[in-house]
């Protein structure tokens, strides 16, 4: 065991290179602990595309972009000290005793490689399945780098949905709990004059909707000349919903010595050019390709008359959910509402939510489903990207999506961070052809279960 955290470490001093005297590594104590065997695809670090290869096949080392390293130590006038440990990360006291009490032990693969390249200064370009701890891997760094004395805004993180930005506020206020660091979610259908006031106090981190984002910066309540990081979460989901002019505009009104990080699941044309357009050499970190499986989910399809849905559904929430959590997707606000009455009428705690809800009706039923009062979700794709919730036990494809990405991000709130999960597909007389498609991409892990209503 100490040989292998001695020649994981040793790789983390070489990528950093030289590491400032207040931050200087520590010797871990031996723990005395057995081998952890690796269940996870193991994380890769890519060459951006202005990178070469040696005449070996071998990465040429990146070279390291001294401006911006130095650019980083000036954030905090006061850095502190990382003399504490998660996993193999050295973390300061503050954080280390936030993730204690959240209940973080070891950092995930993603986490494990982003958070030291965030800490020395790198652009970051990170690319991993859902429910793989992308959250706080930039939240961890942040609350390390953020300076709790400045009071202007230092870091905005641009994300595609309200909910998602009420999450990540959420996630960011727990890690830096104990920093005194001040994290706010703009966006759209909440009061803006409640956001207004609470700018006006102070804020370190900003994390919005960029429709909201753009909204506070028109009316000048918002000034980014100061931002020294950017994130970017759900970069392709915010592609499909057409905020694509919106961030170029965003970033360019914050500073160009700025440190920049971008998630995403997947990569098409228009990501890659905001890579090439905003970020400096980034560090590439994949786990797998641009569209992977949980493999904490346990797969599952039912061959269902369309006219026996309602009753397959109950069938489904009281033999297999049976007191779990069970988040159900629908295509339309309609089948939304109309299940939602259905399962009311039969005693069960089911709240629905869609885009066509009030803001405030959105934010009770959120925060029903994840406080346990209403087990039973039922949801447009609105909740198919970014909401981490980890009690639920069941996500159940109540209409077939409509791709497979769709797919792979529906079944993904199910086995978040490494938990069991059951993952259940309705398929009507007119869904075999997209149930071929999703089978041929994750072929005998999706199995064929019967119904007491099935054919």
């Amino acid at each position: 065991m100490d040989i292998l955290l001695n020649l994981r470490f040793l790789r983390f001093l070489r990528r950093k290179g030289s590491v400032p005297e207040s931050v200087a590594p520590m010797a871990r104590p031996s723990q005395g602990t057995t081998t952890k065997t690796a269940t996870t695809t193991e994380p890769s670090r890519e060459l951006s595309p202005q990178q070469t290869s040696t005449p070996q096949g071998q990465p040429r080392p990146r070279q390291k972009d001294n401006s911006r390293k130095s650019f980083n130590q000036t954030t905090n006038p006061h850095p502190l000290i990382r003399d504490q440990w998660f996993g193999s990360i050295q973390v300061s006291a503050p954080i280390s005793r936030a993730l204690h009490q959240i209940g973080y032990v070891d950092p995930t693969p993603i986490q494990e490689e982003a958070i030291p390249a965030f800490l020395e200064g790198s652009d970051l370009v990170g690319q991993a399945m859902t429910g793989t701890g992308k959250t706080a891997a930039f939240g961890i760094s942040l609350a390390e780098l953020i300076d709790p004395n400045a009071t202007s805004v230092q870091a905005i993180v641009i994300v595609p949905t309200r909910e998602l930005a009420v999450q990540v506020t959420d996630v960011l206020r727990r890690i830096s709990n104990h920093r005194g660091i001040r994290a706010l979610a703009v966006y759209g259908g909440q009061s803006i004059q409640q956001q207004i006031q609470a700018l006006n106090k102070g804020i370190h981190i900003v994390v919005g909707t960029p429709g909201r984002i753009m909204d506070h910066q028109r009316r000048g309540t918002l000034r980014l000349n100061r931002v020294k990081f950017v994130v970017l979460d759900e970069a392709d989901e915010m592609l499909d919903i057409g905020f694509a002019e919106d961030i170029d505009r965003i970033l360019r009104q914050t500073p160009s010595q700025r440190q920049t990080v971008l998630f995403s699941a997947t990569f098409p044309g228009f990501i890659r050019g905001l890579i090439h357009r905003h970020l400096h050499d980034p560090v590439w970190v994949r786990l797998g390709g641009e569209i992977e499986m949980v493999d904490e989910v346990e797969q599952v399809y039912y061959e269902i008359a369309d006219r026996d849905c309602e009753t397959g559904i109950r069938e489904i929430l009281d033999t297999q959910v049976n007191g779990g959590q069970a988040l159900i997707f629908c295509r339309t606000q309609v089948n939304v509402d109309r299940l939602v009455n259905f399962l009311a009428r039969h005693q069960y705690a089911v709240h629905g939510l869609h885009g066509g809800k009030p803001q405030r009706e959105r934010n009770a039923t959120m925060q029903a489903f994840r406080d346990g009062s209403k087990n039973i979700l039922v949801s447009t794709n609105l909740a198919s990207r970014g909401i981490d919730i980890p009690s639920i036990t069941h996500v159940i494809n109540y209409t077939i999506p409509d791709n497979l990405e769709e797919y792979i991000h529906r079944i993904g709130r199910a086995g978040r961070m490494g938990r069991a999960g059951t993952a259940i597909t309705l398929v009507r007389e007119w869904d075999f052809e997209m149930l071929d498609s999703i089978m041929g991409h994750v072929g005998d892990r999706l199995h064929h279960g019967k119904l007491d209503v099935s054919p």
